[in-house]
């Protein structure tokens, strides 16, 4: 059994952009969403693409496609999840795959974290070779959605409670853990683990992991290549790849400059 393991968020850490949309299209095409839902929820998604999440949702707007879909069926959400599957997948950032791989190595597990429904996140996980996915779950009365949430709305703080329920669970121990995100709002995420990553941040966020030596790192869209940023020194790089638990030296100094040339995943120990 792994004793520790790697927290990902899913929104611009795991995949490029935002899921809310494709989730909301697929949900308008199979008859749980309306078109002015739609509208709505393509606001978000283009004030999520240019401006990421700023902390302000409550869990009401959050929750609100749980409460929408109260009544629907468990298979009806579950079908929705299978069709948009390929969208998300082909988001997923191709470091993220690397990553994921690197923490199977070191005999880590890895769950996505997110505050989408856990018949949708599940699923992905599955595809990727995770170990599986904290999602929001929404309460079942014979076999429908009652509107209400079923555990913690896994957003802010509620990604903690989940985290360490699973960690209590199976055994893992936070500090030797690892967390994913992009935002300022999975704050209180990354400070439940030894080992917190920002991901392409908003500004609140990479302003906060400088002042914290947390590693900073740029995912490119279309590229393998990690690009290490923010340190404005060698000792600062240093304090930055320790985040990682470098077992080994690498024989010299590496400089901002060198790091952005290359990839700078090591094998995580």
């Amino acid at each position: 059994m792994a004793n520790s393991a790697a927290f990902f968020d899913l929104d611009r850490t795991l995949i490029s952009g935002a899921s809310a949309f494709p989730l909301g299209v697929e949900a308008w095409r199979q008859g749980l969403a309306s078109n002015t839902d739609i509208a709505g929820w393509t606001v978000s998604a283009l004030s999520f693409r240019l401006r990421g999440d700023t902390g302000d949702a409550t869990e009401e707007v959050r929750g609100d496609f749980l409460n929408r879909i109260a009544g629907s069926s468990v298979q009806a959400l579950e079908m929705v999840g299978a069709s948009v599957l390929p969208k998300l997948v082909s988001r997923v950032r191709p470091e993220s795959r690397k990553l994921i791989n690197l923490h199977h190595e070191s005999g880590r597990d890895t769950w996505i974290v997110s505050a989408a429904p856990h018949e949708i996140v599940e699923p992905l996980a599955r595809s990727l070779g995770m170990t599986g996915a904290i999602g929001t779950r929404g309460r079942v009365v014979a076999g429908h959605y009652t509107g209400e949430l079923d555990g913690p709305f896994v957003y802010g703080a509620g990604k903690v409670d989940a985290i360490e329920k699973i960690a209590a669970d199976l055994g893992y121990d936070l500090e030797r853990s690892y967390a994913y995100s992009d935002s300022i709002s999975d704050l209180p995420m990354m400070e439940s683990v030894g080992h917190p990553v920002a991901v392409n941040p908003d500004s609140e966020l990479d302003a906060l992991a400088h002042e914290r030596g947390w590693p900073v790192v740029i995912f490119a869209r279309k590229t393998k290549q990690a690009i290490a940023v923010g340190a404005v020194s060698t000792a600062a790089v240093t304090a930055a790849v320790a985040a990682y638990a470098i077992g080994r030296k690498h024989g010299r100094s590496v400089t901002l400059a060198q790091m952005a040339q290359r990839e700078i995943w090591p094998h995580l120990p």
